[in-house]
């Protein structure tokens, strides 16, 4: 990765050109560096997880203005196909994700289409580093465990990868009433994880281990990392009825995983996929936020600046990570 002048973007009908103020160093773009996603053409500007000011807004933007401070899904919707008549804007099927369809937000401007569908205005109260650390890894998870597993105060959930969305959803759930069990092999990101609400730590035979603290199984498991062993483990430690929930992407090699589906069925488990979150569950997460039950700066190991970015983005093949890095552009 360079830092280069290229032109500025152009701002479309219906989209906006945001002034970046910061931005999320993601895992998906240490994928998207490496080579996983075969859409990327190069030269490219990664870079998803964004809070800025509207710079510029096209002629058909109605509930938007320049100054307005606003983040975005990580995955945007057209508003015209299926899923966006649905509410569904996060399985778009022409759907916009900067950083990997088109330049993202590692760049002082980036440019937004569907701006009146996809634009999410970011409250005072939360900071620019806060903002952005939303991103796509806070807001998965709280998709994840409120949209789909539907966590529920006193149920058992274990995290197995305690990286940003590892850590995100151990928070939320810890939140939400649930005990839960942080499973990772480093015992750093553990510390952290037991910080931000986790009841149990666990470093080995994970499955067994969560089969004994919680008396039977948990009831919601996610994967957060993404492997073969994870979403194996994952579904193993549920009890019967649980719901597993898969994260963390699945590449390379392990892109098709051999699931226990005998146990599956025989146990009457729930499977999810999570990608992202729709625009129009925000506002509940955004009020949790409010209302102090969550808070994702907590989150924030550290900020950086823009010139950091290449040997941030590196360091992820080693998961080298403590929570979640920041770009600060102020």
């Amino acid at each position: 990765m360079t830092i280069e002048a290229v032109p500025e973007p152009v701002c479309e009908a219906d989209g906006v050109v945001v002034s970046v103020r910061a931005t999320g160093v993601c895992r998906s773009d240490w994928h998207a560096w490496m080579g996983h996603d075969p859409g990327i053409v190069l030269p490219h500007v990664p870079g998803h997880e964004l809070c800025g000011v509207v710079a510029e807004v096209g002629p058909e933007v109605r509930g938007f203005a320049p100054g307005d401070r606003v983040t975005v899904p990580f995955c945007c919707g057209c508003g015209a196909c299926e899923p966006c008549r649905q509410g569904e804007t996060q399985i778009c099927e022409r759907d916009f994700q900067p950083g990997f369809t088109a330049w993202g937000s590692f760049a002082e401007f980036v440019a937004l289409p569907h701006a009146d569908l996809n634009l999410v205005r970011v409250p005072e109260a939360l900071s620019d580093v806060e903002a952005a650390s939303l991103g796509c890894r806070f807001m998965t998870a709280w998709a994840a465990l409120h949209v789909h597993a539907r966590v529920q105060a006193g149920e058992w959930v274990a995290v197995h990868g305690c990286g940003g969305v590892g850590m995100a959803a151990i928070m939320i759930a810890a939140a939400a009433g649930a005990q839960v069990v942080a499973v990772d092999i480093d015992a750093r990101k553990l510390s952290r994880a037991l910080a931000l609400g986790a009841a149990h730590a666990v470093s080995e035979d994970p499955v067994a281990a969560i089969r004994s603290l919680s008396g039977g199984g948990a009831h919601v498991s996610v994967d957060a990392l993404g492997s073969a062993v994870t979403a194996v483990n994952s579904v193993r430690c549920l009890r019967r009825r649980g719901r597993h929930v898969q994260v963390g992407l699945l590449l390379g090699d392990e892109r098709s995983v051999e699931m226990p589906m005998a146990r599956v069925i025989a146990h009457e488990l729930r499977v999810f996929g999570v990608h992202g979150m729709a625009v129009r569950h925000y506002d509940g997460m955004l009020r949790a936020i409010a209302g102090g039950s969550v808070r994702p700066g907590g989150l924030v190991a550290k900020t950086i600046g823009l010139s950091d970015v290449a040997d941030e983005v590196a360091s992820m093949g080693r998961f080298a990570q403590e929570g979640v890095t920041v770009v600060d552009m102020a």
